[in-house]
């Protein structure tokens, strides 16, 4: 039908596995995928943030991954940010999209931040009391969050380092001054 009505190869893949999270499956999802991929279909498939199960997808023919942030309108945002991270540091040069749990357009500036190429979402627009305004927020949100990776964010330390050089300043305490 995508081909057929739309004109386009392009086309979401979503396999549930669980009624309740609305968790991928993950095996019934990659065999889908080979077969639509070796149809011709650009498939983005909706997954986890499961290392091994985005490999099986590339394999599968896939170009684009869409992990999700949390279950599917739950607005919880990014649950296993490090895992995300992580897939965003092992696939460098594949599209990611984060699909499903954004709530808040600070979720989806973190996701942007991580380095994610887009986020997708539904709920949190139309659900909102303003629906134009809150996709205003997500559509600033999801710059800044972009710049700010593109800017390079500063690293996460475990200890305080000064934001001004401390060498060649005086050191009042060594008098009794401070």
């Amino acid at each position: 039908m995508a081909r057929e009505v739309f004109g386009t190869d392009w086309i979401k893949l979503e396999v549930i596995g669980n009624a309740d999270t609305l968790q991928p499956d993950p095996f019934a999802l990659v065999e889908a995928a080979r077969i639509l991929c070796a149809e011709g279909f650009q498939v983005f498939p909706y997954t986890t943030e499961d290392l091994i199960v985005a490999e099986r997808l590339l394999d599968a023919g896939c170009r684009v991954l869409m992990p999700w942030g949390a279950p599917i309108g739950s607005g919880r945002g990014l649950r296993h940010a490090d895992a995300l991270a992580s897939m965003r540091g092992y696939f460098p040069d594949v599209p990611l999209i984060v699909d499903a749990g954004i709530g808040a357009p600070s979720q989806a500036a973190r996701a942007m931040e991580l380095g994610f190429d887009a986020v997708l979402l539904n709920t949190a627009v139309a659900k909102a009391g303003d629906p134009v305004a809150m996709a205003r927020a997500f559509g600033q949100a999801v710059a800044a969050g972009r710049l700010a990776y593109e800017a390079g964010l500063m690293p996460p330390r475990d200890m305080a380092v000064p934001s001004t050089p401390v060498l060649g300043m005086a050191d009042l305490r060594s008098r009794g001054l401070a």
